[in-house]
């Protein structure tokens, strides 16, 4: 039986390998590999949209009137006259927005802002992702997580875009609890998810890799089902490993029957797998399937990756390469140091 179970994770593995990580080949493949230590994003560059804001920055900077020390004084100012706080000039403060004060002066301008715009939804602009991008690109997942959860600020997250770029910047430091917190949120708001909040939802719960986070996953994997939407492969190779790390192989078979074609040749491994883990212990059997092993180890089919490093990985056309340390001096995905990455390009 635990021959049976070696096998059954074997084929899911490798499976998973095919899916996640297409171009990668087996252990003696030297093709498209990710370093083992990186820090992995869920996110693509085209969701997170930082290099763009930081563009945007630069122009605004360049057509600002005077000072930027003189507008985030104007605004000061309008704050504690009660005057009205337009439009465009929160957009253009967190434009500007360089530091950890100049973020607290926004936080300030978001709320007097929303208070007086909050029955005013149609056709608004979307703050929300624009405030996460800065809390991105300054490191201040604190302050995101604050606002999203404040009850005043009810609606001004309206969008899963939101939600999805704090999840992605709390999982990169390992930050699962919080990710899994804002991710209840979400869903406490009535925020629909998106196919990304789906890969993030999965991704937290199996980093938790917990019974609870098991049960979250499965109950939001149903709900989804349920109401007809369709899980992206990547959510559900995460679904199939922590069902696999929570010792659940019978549901992972499942979700994994689901997400590979009846006739695929790993899809048939793992039902026969199922089936002969059912018998008892067998000597003879266990030598055929250590033969088994050798052979596809042999013939380049096992990989040297871990599941991990093949689930967190992003396609390379679609992602930046950043490395991460406890006192980041550069941008995210820019490798621009940060005094200077707003005038890159």
């Amino acid at each position: 039986m635990a021959a049976a179970f070696r096998l059954s994770q074997l084929a899911v593995l490798q499976a998973l390998r095919s899916l996640v990580y297409p171009r990668v080949g087996g252990s003696g493949s030297s093709c498209c590999r990710c370093p083992l230590g990186a820090k992995r994003y869920l996110l693509t560059d085209n969701i997170v949209k930082l290099r763009e804001f930081q563009h945007k920055k630069v122009a605004i900077a360049h057509s600002l009137p005077g000072t930027k020390e003189t507008y985030l004084r104007h605004l000061e100012e309008k704050l504690t006259q009660n005057k009205l706080i337009l439009k465009e000039e929160l957009r253009t403060l967190l434009h500007l927005c360089e530091s950890r004060d100049d973020v607290e002066l926004a936080k300030n301008v978001i709320y007097r802002y929303h208070a007086e715009n909050r029955n005013v939804t149609l056709g608004e602009y979307k703050f929300g992702p624009l405030f996460m991008r800065l809390c991105y690109e300054l490191d201040l997942e604190g302050s995101a997580v604050e606002l999203i959860r404040d009850q005043h600020l009810r609606g001004f997250f309206s969008d899963s875009t939101s939600f999805n770029i704090l999840m992605d910047m709390l999982f990169i430091k390992g930050k699962y609890k919080s990710a899994l917190e804002v991710l209840i949120e979400m869903k406490n708001q009535d925020v629909k998810f998106s196919k990304d909040t789906y890969v993030l939802a999965f991704a937290i719960c199996y980093k938790l890799n917990s019974p609870e986070s098991f049960k979250i996953c499965t109950a939001l994997r149903e709900e989804a089902l349920i109401r007809g939407e369709v899980l992206s492969r990547r959510a559900s190779c995460f679904a199939v490993a922590l069902a696999l790390n929570q010792n659940q192989v019978g549901k992972a078979a499942s979700i994994f029957s689901q997400i590979m074609k009846p006739e695929n040749i790993i899809c048939t491994n793992l039902n026969l797998a199922k089936v002969r883990g059912k018998l008892k212990d067998v000597p003879a059997l266990l030598a055929r399937f250590d033969e088994l092993y050798g052979k596809l180890h042999v013939n380049g089919q096992v990989t040297t990756y871990s599941l991990d490093a093949l689930l967190c990985h992003t396609p390379k056309d679609l992602k930046s390469h950043v490395v991460l340390s406890n006192k980041r001096t550069a941008s995210h995905r820019t490798f621009q140091p940060l005094s200077q990455s707003l005038w890159a390009e």
